[in-house]
């Protein structure tokens, strides 16, 4: 080899060497360069200790202690009203007077001819009693005024039919009765109800029988009192199971002094079953279910994240420990967990946290071990354990 060549060669080799240099240089400035990731900003909430009441829930109807349709038993013409709707009545109070001219007219002459086989019998008993006649005469005057009787109390008893009473104390619908008006025997007058205490009836499966005992509370929501909880017992128990459901029907009693459940309302009705527990609590937005576990991210310091990690090289700790990202306050920790019983927005945690532990609650569909957050709690997940409709 010439020494021309070496010479080639060696610039060559000098160039290539240059031209990496620049290379890795430019790729270095890039790197620099590149935008460092931002913190992502999520909601959270510290894991507390709550009293938890064991309940069974379930969706019932509101039923009236007494309820019925006014109608009228008999013919007639509307001669006057004695209520107004939505009035309170009591029991035995006049509501409704038919046209009875006629039959108080009947009643007289019926009273009449019960006088006349009253004063029969009298003069016919002194004659028996001078023998002038049979005892025979004498019995059936007694039956002619025992019928006459008779007739007359019938007819009484129809006049009393068109003076129309509340059959019970209670609160009166609305009418579309009128003065004047015509009713055939059955026409609807105005509706009657009981309403203070009032029923609440729900279906349970057969399975939770067992927790179920006459005397225990019961508390009820209804969407027209957003926040109201009514408290009641349970009443009733159906001896008998659907078979096509399979369900029982239940009935608790509530007070309403203020009228408040009317019935035909539907209502959440929750009734306490066992002794109060003491469970972790989170929202149920802050659980991750995945088919391997359910799943949370735990806010760390990041001081915190490196004696997690210091814990994880000693061998102290079997999880990965998240790592703190350079320059950051905050990261996050996914973490396993053991979910119980839910109740509203918030779910039971049974292991894999401590009270007190700051929890992601939304957002984590942008994190992952070692991202860094920012904690931003202005609006939050609802965290209710009776929950009401947000709409207004």
């Amino acid at each position: 080899m010439t020494k021309r060549m070496l010479i080639m060669i060696g610039g060559l080799v000098v160039l290539v060497l240059i031209l990496a240099g620049g290379f890795a240089l430019h790729i270095k400035a890039l790197i620099a360069s590149a935008p460092k990731p931002f913190p992502q900003t999520v909601t959270s909430t510290k894991v507390a200790s709550t009293d938890w009441q064991p309940a069974l829930a379930a969706v019932g109807s509101v039923v009236a202690v007494r309820g019925v349709d006014v109608t009228t038993e008999i013919a007639g013409l509307v001669r006057e009203i004695h209520f107004k709707s939505g009035q309170d009545v009591k029991k035995g109070d006049i509501l409704v007077e038919l046209n009875a001219d006629s039959d108080k007219a009947q009643l007289q002459s019926l009273d009449a001819a019960a006088d006349l086989a009253a004063s029969v019998l009298k003069r016919d008993k002194a004659q028996f009693d001078a023998q002038a006649i049979a005892q025979a005469q004498v019995d059936a005057d007694a039956a002619d005024l025992k019928g006459k009787r008779a007739l007359a109390a019938q007819q009484q008893a129809n006049i009393d039919k068109k003076t129309i009473r509340a059959p019970f104390s209670g609160r009166l619908g609305i009418t579309t009765v009128n003065p004047g008006q015509y009713l055939n025997p059955g026409d609807k007058i105005v509706t009657l109800q009981t309403i203070d205490p009032i029923y609440v009836d729900f279906n349970l499966p057969q399975k939770q029988i067992g927790a179920l005992q006459v005397g225990q509370v019961v508390n009820v929501t209804s969407d027209g009192f957003a926040g109201i909880s009514f408290p009641g017992k349970l009443t009733a128990i159906s001896p008998k199971v659907d078979t096509t459901t399979r369900n029982i029907v239940v009935e608790a009693t509530f007070a309403n002094p203020k009228r408040q459940l009317l019935p035909g309302m539907f209502a959440n009705a929750s009734v306490e079953s066992g002794d109060k527990k003491h469970y972790l609590t989170l929202p149920q937005t802050a659980i991750t279910y995945n088919p391997y576990g359910s799943t949370v991210f735990v806010v760390l310091t990041a001081d915190e994240a490196a004696a997690a990690a210091r814990a994880a090289a000693s061998g102290a700790s079997a999880a990965a420990p998240a790592k703190a990202a350079s320059g950051s306050g905050l990261v996050v920790q996914q973490v396993f967990v053991t979910t119980g019983e839910t109740r509203g927005d918030q779910v039971a945690i049974l292991k894999g946290l401590k009270e007190g532990q700051q929890v992601v609650t939304s957002g984590q569909v942008k994190l992952k071990n070692g991202t860094s957050v920012v904690i931003d709690n202005s609006v939050v997940p609802a965290d209710s354990p009776s929950p009401t409709p947000q709409e207004h």
